[in-house]
């Protein structure tokens, strides 16, 4: 295969005008191309990281704090999402865009579950779905997989079980750790196209990585797995207080600050609109 032909299956810097597609995804675990994922909320932003190459937009449960401004995930609802994700995947071009189900939406029932992740699909244009948990949620995967709904599962600290685990804490530890992989090896053979391993050591998501055929992503999990997740907001500086596996690739919170500030100072002084912002 040529150089050019390389590029342009490559889903960071790959040249295809196409969506990515999660066949997609498994060609890159099996070349062992790493690739990133950032959550996205609205179709600006989603057009800025699509146009920057990032393969995978995640329209994540995340949405409860840094948009709707909750301190967890748990109370975001499907109404909540289901317009974020239609403007992510409007937004967006070549992105496959993954709907997070968020808490209470699937749990319940295989009917309820698929119910929810069809609304997704058919209402957002979503091309995937995330959901929490290993072995307690087999039957809702297999379900959605076996109905052609594309599934990506989430293990370790996964945050709508906060009240469960006392708080954000490592997961994956010890006996905990066989459990964790254990649940992961069931989610691919449930059919999910990925996993999402949270905030579990490194040496487990190492494990994790060369015991599944399907990619992991890892989030507070290592630099083992095969692509990892960030939240828009964290990465690029608009949080104040973040967790230690964030790392901030830009200041855009002081960046904002700094222009409010000295758009209100002109207003404040009469500086702004100046003749060219008028009308004659």
């Amino acid at each position: 295969m040529s150089t050019a032909q390389d590029r342009s299956t490559m889903l960071y810097g790959g040249q295809g005008t196409r969506r990515i597609t999660v066949r997609d995804i498994a060609a890159a675990k099996a070349r062992g191309e790493k690739w990133p994922m950032l959550t996205a909320y609205d179709a600006l932003t989603a057009r800025i990281f699509d146009e920057a190459g990032i393969p995978v937009l995640l329209v994540g449960d995340s949405a409860a704090m840094v948009v709707y401004g909750y301190d967890s995930t748990v109370p975001v609802t499907v109404d909540d999402l289901l317009p974020l994700t239609a403007a992510v995947v409007r937004g967006s071009k070549r992105a496959l865009v993954v709907a997070d189900l968020p808490f209470g939406s699937y749990q319940g029932s295989v009917e309820q579950a698929l119910a929810t992740a069809t609304r997704f699909l058919k209402e957002t244009g979503a091309h995937a779905v995330k959901l929490e948990g290993g072995r307690r949620v087999l039957p809702q995967a297999e379900a959605m997989v076996a109905a052609g709904i594309p599934v990506m599962g989430h293990l370790g600290l996964t945050p709508q079980s906060v009240n469960v685990f006392g708080g954000y804490r490592v997961q994956g530890r010890g006996e905990a750790g066989e459990q964790l992989l254990q649940d992961a090896k069931a989610l691919e053979a449930a059919g999910a196209f990925s996993v999402v391993l949270e905030c579990v050591p490194e040496d487990l998501a190492e494990r994790v990585t060369t015991s599944l055929s399907i990619p992991t992503i890892g989030i507070g999990a290592g630099a083992a797995t095969d692509a990892q997740v960030l939240v828009w907001q964290d990465m690029a500086g608009l949080v104040p207080h973040t967790a230690k596996f964030v790392k901030k690739y830009a200041a855009v919170g002081d960046m904002l600050s700094e222009a409010a500030r000295s758009y209100a100072e002109e207003v404040v002084g009469g500086a702004f609109p100046a003749p060219e912002h008028s009308y004659h």
